[in-house]
């Protein structure tokens, strides 16, 4: 009787089966609470189900063990929703339900999110590309959380002004790889297109990218910096900085967002320029969907994965009593070639 409320039947144990590539037996020891099974084998048959939309008997409907909360951007930069897909699903795993806060324009801000979390008990917060990223803002807000007792943990974004674990994309490699593919290729104007500076994750790019045009290149650090473009992380802001950068004789432009990558080739086509034939573009993050691009995007990847792994390990250490070295742990991105970039058009 429970096998048959649970799974309503042999073909939706078959279909659940099929889905996390186990055993109907196993399916059914999963759906009626029974051992013998792995914890890693539960938790793929617990995501077939709820892939395939079917409601968790609720048996299988665990407490738990606490509120984490988890702070945003705006989520039309698709790098954001993958981040909280991630953390979400690595939270959710350990037991913990995640709660996910999202800044808009004209919303509730960084600073209100927190108050109404650590009002709600939660055990921890990760911020995601908050206020710790920005070099102006004030980081008293973060020395009094801890003084509250709430664990936070940092993502993109580092300063040497709070003690908490930090967990980043080595920016300045990012740029290594993507120079030395272009210059690979041909190019010696190549630009870079980013946003403000006050931004930390924008200034560790800057100074990746003039310390390997400098060295890839026959390029002062002075000639380097004038092809650095400022504007903002979006469509729009990669196809104003892609114009500017065209102006300046650039047959290649990095840019610091996928979005930004998508406006720098609107910019070079609403020009009458092919890419890659005439200016070779490469994107920052490699979200979801960018494959779908045209062309598709080669771009720099950011090991979401990774990165939302740790940033979870580190905030439960923290809460479980047993935390981690207050220190930033670095990820190495990778450069994924697809068909933005090529070799540099001839000179005329």
């Amino acid at each position: 009787m429970a096998q048959a409320s649970a799974a309503s039947g042999t073909a939706r144990l078959s279909d659940i089966a099929t889905q996390a590539g186990v055993s109907e037996a196993t399916v059914s020891r999963v759906l009626n609470g029974k051992p013998g099974v792995s914890t890693t084998t539960r938790q793929t048959v617990l995501a077939a189900l709820d892939l395939l939309g079917y409601e968790r008997p609720a048996r299988l409907q665990e407490r738990s063990a606490g509120l984490i909360g988890l702070i945003t951007p705006e989520l039309s930069n698709p790098i954001f929703p993958a981040f909280a897909q991630v953390i979400e699903q690595v939270l959710t795993r350990d037991g913990y339900t995640p709660v996910l806060c999202t800044q808009s324009p004209g919303g509730s801000t960084e600073d209100e999110l927190t108050n109404t979390l650590v009002e709600r008990g939660v055990n921890g917060i990760i911020y995601v590309s908050g206020l710790h990223a920005d070099s102006t803002a004030n980081m008293d807000r973060y020395v009094k959380l801890a003084g509250q007792g709430v664990p936070f943990v940092m993502i993109n974004g580092y300063t040497e002004h709070v003690s908490a674990p930090f967990v980043s994309t080595d920016d300045r490699a990012a740029m290594r790889l993507a120079v030395q593919h272009l210059v690979a290729q041909g190019h010696t104007r190549i630009g870079l297109a980013v946003g403000p500076r006050r931004f930390v994750p924008v200034v560790r790019k800057i100074q990746g990218f003039v310390e390997h045009m400098r060295t890839a290149l026959p390029m002062s650090a002075e000639e380097a910096e004038q092809l650095v473009q400022h504007s903002l992380f979006t469509v729009e802001g990669g196809q104003a900085a892609a114009n500017a950068l065209i102006e300046k004789g650039c047959t290649a432009i990095i840019c610091g967002s996928d979005l930004m990558a998508f406006g720098a080739i609107r910019a070079a086509r609403q020009r009458g320029l092919q890419v890659p034939r005439d200016v070779s573009v490469i994107g920052f993050d490699d979200s979801p969907l960018i494959v779908f691009s045209d062309p598709p995007l080669t771009t720099l990847r950011q090991p979401v994965e990774a990165m939302g792994q740790a940033a979870v390990n580190a905030l439960l250490e923290e809460v479980t009593g047993t935390p981690a070295p207050h220190a930033e742990y670095v990820f190495m991105p990778e450069l994924v070639v697809r068909g933005s970039t090529a070799a540099a058009p001839p000179k005329a």
